[in-house]
């Protein structure tokens, strides 16, 4: 797989299928293929599929290891820019939402459709403070911390305690776009969580529809914060957007 170089910032991504091109942006603490290998191979056979690792996650290297959500949707609008990718269907996962309705809200030509999974559309800082690296240690989550280490060695140079904090810090503050803002979204929009998803309501995706024109939402029965994945419905998922995708081919 490539990687990219632009300013301090040498990312690494994923590159599959043929077609029009879908940015997949991972979250907190994943990278870009290990979040959607539920989606692999439904998407890439009409898409060419593009896994970007953010700065600071997994493979990408940067100097410097602080990053925000703001910052990750700049560097995906210079990671179109780089590949010569005048406009884009964009899928956000957790994290990778709350970037892709930074994206959507300040570069809305950039972007033909969107769709967020596990995105509220404001900031939850509730659950942060145990992913912070002292807590982890005195609670015995060393399952979290090994997988930290590993997952995001190259990005971190085996700092994860700072990679744990910047996550943190990023949890408790994006995103901050305010209601004018999103309402700015141009492009068709879909909104997608699980019914139990503990960080997003039915009702925070209602406001969240009443903000964007041009949308709509989908609660998946039974489903967690993750029901693209694996063990939960990747399928229901996988074709619901698909159908969605289907009716707004880039001109």
């Amino acid at each position: 797989m490539p990687y990219i170089q632009f300013e301090d910032l040498e990312m690494y991504y994923g590159k599959l299928g043929i077609g029009e091109p879908i940015i997949f942006l991972h979250s907190h603490y994943s990278r870009g293929i290990l979040a959607f290998s539920s989606q692999l191979l439904d998407f890439q056979q009409k898409y060419t599929c593009y896994f970007p690792d953010h700065r600071g996650h997994g493979r990408t290297k940067c100097d410097s290891l602080e990053w925000s959500t703001p910052q990750l949707a700049e560097d995906v609008i210079d990671f179109l820019e780089k590949l010569h990718i005048p406009k884009a269907h964009l899928i956000g996962y957790s994290c990778g939402g709350n970037v892709a309705l930074y994206c959507a809200a300040k570069h809305p030509q950039k972007f033909a459709t969107l769709t967020t999974i596990g995105c509220s559309g404001w900031a939850c800082p509730e659950g942060a403070n145990e992913f912070e690296p002292e807590w982890l240690i005195e609670n015995g989550r060393y399952e979290m911390i090994h997988q930290m280490m590993e997952r995001h060695e190259e990005a971190h140079r085996g700092n994860w305690q700072e990679f744990m904090r910047q996550s943190a810090k990023d949890w408790r503050l994006y995103p901050q776009l305010t209601r004018e803002q999103l309402s700015s979204i141009t492009c068709p929009a879909f909104f997608i969580a699980g019914e139990h998803d503990e960080f997003v309501t039915e009702e925070q995706l209602k406001d969240l529809c009443s903000l964007v024109k041009d949308s709509r939402y989908l609660i998946a029965p039974y489903c967690s914060h993750r029901p693209h994945m694996l063990r939960e419905k990747p399928e229901f998922i996988n074709d619901s957007i698909l159908r969605f995708l289907n009716k707004y081919a880039i001109l």
